[in-house]
């Protein structure tokens, strides 16, 4: 039987894209050539040159390429694993990691490409002044980005012909700087003595120039297939570009001097074969880099629009029937005729440069992740070495700070408070991530590490067991086990049935939904069984060999003698595989009271009261309320020393300063009855559970108790 690729699209009700106009050369190679080979190349290259020598300027363009490449790769990667949309790495990002993550990132990079558009706009001013220079550059300026805004809203398709026009230029521009005579006083210099700006100042002017990588990849909506087109063209992109910038520097130094390079950032027009070609050179390549920019730029902000991740979505995310995002397009070109403004080329560019290393880092460190976490939905058909996209995500944050530290940390909070703004929003995808997959990896690593380190008294928290015999009357210990467990304890419940068993663990999820809500780690399972004690067994046994496993069991406890013999066996079973117990006995009217006052009943030759003290620490704490230590005295003579006994563990234990001290003269059961009244009251439990006297205890003292007994883990003095 044939199986038809769209009756199973149909059936599984997938959404598919319309499909695209433009294969790699058109929709990636030569946009990203054109926009690589712009304003800096022209403007600023000979400027690099004049202030790093020739062996200077390789290091910053390898320096340069080397991120760009190691982006390129994991781009290339990751474009051949997933299913890329519209947006280009807004897409990527968004699939990989969340519509958050994917808009704190794509907003900066929708900016770094409007930017980009005034950045070439501005270059392609100062070229055109060279020829008309009575010109008003305002005005040159804004007429451009007028014109590129008429090209881009008729039709990509008539901006992707023109760059075919474009290309042949700049391509005789640069066969005539090949062929420029020698100036008289060249002088092949390998070091220069970056007299204008240091290194790294010239690396972050110098860096946009080979930030265009992403001009094909912002087509991605517009591609025919874009998870072949998006690595071939880019990856050629890269190379051709980087054996054009080497080869340019080399000629630079070979063929004029340090100095004019450096105080003329129109040498290589004057010095070239033609310079009226290299003019229309400079032109045409501005021209055409602002034109990729104006038409990627928009296509980024439609797609975080469609996902409703910025404001005015449902202007933005229009597109017409030629799939043309117009209402987006004039918007950006609102944006970069305000950038033009500015008209500080320099300043442009470095701020360019932190968008873009922002941008590549993520991309990087998304295929990174993926790597070590070996998970089988990375299988990508471009498969590239681990240390690759780790060199490319280190390289892009170092280079960030040693650029500008403080500007980098700015960038790096905008998209901290870019992605809590968006995940505050809720935003839905149709789409999974691997945000789950990378947590859930993360924490088996760390849980592997913390086995090998012994659990000490020191880090010891609440995490409570509680079985539960029936989730639709089991709701009277709620409050209490929020207050014992807040704000960094753990709850495992789990319930023993034979049959009903989806209907019961849909009731023990209701149960523990209220814990979600205070961000109290809750987890739930229905174990399927005949008898509840051999089911509690094994769940205790079960979770014994866990890394995050519980160690203190709850139970309550009623009138009703007939459960008596399964909660001792359950305290028993508990003890052995070195768990606590808490015995809850709550009074039906009284209830917790007020929630304010704890007493804690201790006796001095009692080890079993460090479980007890904590519990009794953290109710008061949760309560904020006032906390009694009590003891019993048989003789009048016996109570001083039983007060030092109190003030000692009050010391030792660091309880709060209002911690009252009570020692009470007489019998024990007598003293229940003349104790301080509390909202609770906290005892110890003996090796012997004689319910029956617990009964009595919370019946003297008539109000709810709590019988707590150590498994050794605890440690309250810790």
């Amino acid at each position: 039987m044939q199986i038809n690729l769209e009756t199973i699209r149909k059936k599984a009700n997938i959404k598919t894209d319309p499909p695209g106009k433009f294969g790699t050369i058109a929709g990636v190679f030569t946009p990203d050539v054109l926009t690589i080979l712009g304003v800096i190349m022209y403007l600023r290259l000979g400027w690099m040159v004049g202030n790093a020598g020739f062996a200077g300027a390789v290091a910053i363009i390898l320096l340069a390429k080397t991120v760009t490449i190691c982006t390129g790769l994991s781009m290339a990667s990751l474009t051949t694993n997933i299913k890329i949309g519209a947006g280009g790495a807004y897409s990527i990002v968004s699939k990989s990691l969340g519509l958050e993550a994917g808009g704190s990132i794509g907003i900066p990079l929708y900016i770094a490409q409007t930017l980009s558009a005034a950045l070439y706009i501005i270059g392609f001013t100062e070229g055109w002044l060279r020829i008309f220079p009575g010109h008003p550059p305002l005005f040159v300026s804004t007429l451009v980005c007028m014109i590129i805004l008429v090209i881009s809203y008729i039709s990509v398709s008539f901006a992707i012909r023109i760059q075919y026009v474009i290309m042949v230029i700049i391509a005789l521009s640069l066969m005539s700087v090949a062929f420029m005579p020698t100036a008289p006083d060249a002088d092949f210099i390998l070091i220069g003595e970056f007299q204008d700006a240091g290194f790294w100042e010239i690396f972050a002017v110098f860096f946009p120039a080979v930030t265009g990588i992403m001009a094909g990849a912002n087509m991605s909506g517009d591609l025919k297939d874009p998870r072949s087109s998006i690595p071939v063209g880019t990856l050629s992109a890269i190379g051709v570009t980087f054996v054009i910038y080497v080869g340019l520097a080399y000629l630079l130094t070979q063929r004029i001097s340090l100095a004019e390079l450096r105080e003329n950032q129109m040498a290589m027009v004057d010095y070239a074969l033609s310079s009226p070609l290299v003019t229309a050179g400079i032109l045409a390549a501005t021209f055409s880099s602002a034109l990729g920019s104006m038409v990627g730029a928009p296509r980024i902000l439609q797609a975080l629009s469609a996902e409703k991740s910025v404001p005015y979505n449902d202007i933005f995310s229009k597109k017409t029937a030629r799939n043309e995002p117009r209402n987006a397009t004039i918007f950006t070109a609102v944006i970069i005729e305000i950038a033009i403004l500015t008209g500080n080329l320099n300043t442009l560019a470095s701020l360019l440069t932190m968008f873009f290393l922002i941008t590549y880092g993520t991309l990087n460190s998304i295929v990174f992740a993926q790597q070590s976490m070996h998970m089988l939905s990375f299988r990508p058909t471009f498969k590239i070495p681990q240390f690759v996209s780790l060199l490319g995500a280190i390289s892009c944050v170092g280079i960030m700070f040693l650029i500008d530290f403080f500007f980098s940390v700015i960038a790096v909070a905008v998209v901290i408070i870019l992605y809590i703004h968006l995940a505050r929003k809720g935003l839905q995808s149709e789409w999974g991530d691997i945000r789950g997959g990378m947590l859930l990896v993360t924490a088996e690593k760390i849980s592997r590490i913390a086995d090998k380190f012994p659990r000490h008294q020191i880090s010891w928290k609440p995490d409570l067991l509680i079985p539960i015999d029936n989730p639709k009357v089991w709701g009277a210990s709620l409050l209490l086990i929020r207050d014992i467990t807040c704000p960094s304890g753990s709850i495992f419940a789990f319930t023993i049935k034979k049959h009903n068993l989806e209907e019961t663990e849909k009731e023990l999820k209701e149960l523990l939904l209220p814990f979600d809500e205070h961000k109290i780690i809750s987890a739930s399972a229905v174990i399927e069984g005949d008898t509840f004690l051999r089911g509690a067994k094994l769940v205790i046994q079960t979770l014994k060999s866990g890394t995050l496993r519980p160690n203190t069991l709850f139970l309550t406890f009623g009138e009703d003698e007939g459960n008596d013999p399964k909660i001792r066996q359950l305290i028993k079973i508990a003890a052995r595989y070195g768990m606590g117990a808490i015995l809850v006995r709550h009074h039906p009217q009284m209830a917790f009271g007020f929630q304010q006052k704890v007493n804690l009943w201790l006796r001095d030759k009692s080890p079993n009261w460090n479980l007890a003290m904590l519990i009794a620490l953290r109710l008061q704490l949760n309560w904020e309320g006032n906390l009694n230590l009590i003891t019993v005295a048989s003789e009048d003579k016996e109570k001083k020393r039983m007060h030092r006994f109190l003030e000692y563990l009050n010391d030792q234990a660091r309880l709060p300063f209002m911690t009252e001290f009570h020692v009470l003269i007489g019998e024990f059961n007598e003293c229940l009855k003349t104790a301080p009244r509390a909202d609770v009251n906290i005892f110890g439990m003996s090796n012997v559970v004689e319910l029956d006297m617990m009964r009595r205890i919370a019946e003297s003292t008539n109000t709810s108790c709590l019988f707590v007994a150590d498994s050794g883990g605890e440690n309250a003095f810790a």
